[in-house]
C-alpha cells in the first residue's frame, strides 16, 4: 500500500461521518478511529502488528485490548499545543503523513534545524519515516524556527504540527 493511498483514506474518513474504519489487504492492515473529531490512523503489516502489540500488554491488564491505550497519548500530545499557533505571524509546519519524526539525517549528524535558524521554502527541516521510507519535510515558508513541537524519534500523526515558524 502506498503512502498516497493511506493519505487519501485518512482524508475520506476525516470528512465522513464514519467513526471507525479498518482496511486489510495483502498483509497490510490500516485501522482508523475518530476520537474528539480527529482521525487517528494506525497502519501496520498484519504479521508485524502482533509482536508490536505484545510489549504494550504487560503494562495493561492482559485481557485489555492493547490497540486502544497506544493511540491515546499520540492524540493528546497534538491537542496540548494549539495555543501557540494563535499568533498570526507563526506558521505551522505539519506532518504530511503518519510516521516517526527525526531531526537529523542520521544519529551521528547535526539536526536539520534548531530554534532560531532561518529557513527558506525549500529548506529541509526534518525527516518523517513511514514504512521504511524516509521522507524529507520542507519548510514551505520563509522565516525563523520559533519552536520545535515534537521530540526526535516520536511518532507523529497526519496533520500534526511539527514546527512553528515566525514568518518574515
Amino acid at each position: 500500500m502506498k503512502i498516497q493511498e493511506i493519505r487519501e483514506m485518512i482524508k475520506l474518513v476525516d470528512q465522513s461521518s464514519i467513526e471507525e474504519f479498518t482496511y486489510e489487504n495483502e498483509g497490510t492492515k490500516v485501522k482508523m478511529k475518530k476520537k474528539g473529531g480527529q482521525v487517528q490512523p494506525a497502519a501496520a503489516p498484519a504479521e508485524a502488528a502482533a509482536p508490536a502489540e505484545k510489549p504494550a500488554a504487560p503494562a495493561e491488564k492482559p485481557a485489555a485490548a492493547p490497540a486502544q491505550p497506544a493511540p491515546a497519548p499520540a492524540v493528546e500530545k497534538p491537542a496540548e499545543k494549539p495555543a501557540p499557533s494563535a499568533d498570526s505571524s507563526l506558521h505551522e509546519i505539519t506532518s504530511p503523513m503518519v510516521g516517526t519524526f527525526y531531526q537529523a539525517p542520521s544519529p551521528e549528524e547535526a539536526a536539520f534545524v534548531q530554534v532560531g535558524d532561518k529557513v527558506s521554502k525549500e529548506s529541509v527541516v526534518c525527516i518523517v519515516e513511514a514504512m521504511k521510507l524516509f521522507n524529507e519535510i520542507e519548510a514551505e515558508t520563509e522565516g525563523e524556527i520559533a519552536e520545535i513541537l515534537v521530540k526526535d524519534g516520536q511518532l507523529v500523526e497526519y496533520g500534526q504540527p511539527l514546527f512553528l515558524v515566525k514568518t518574515t
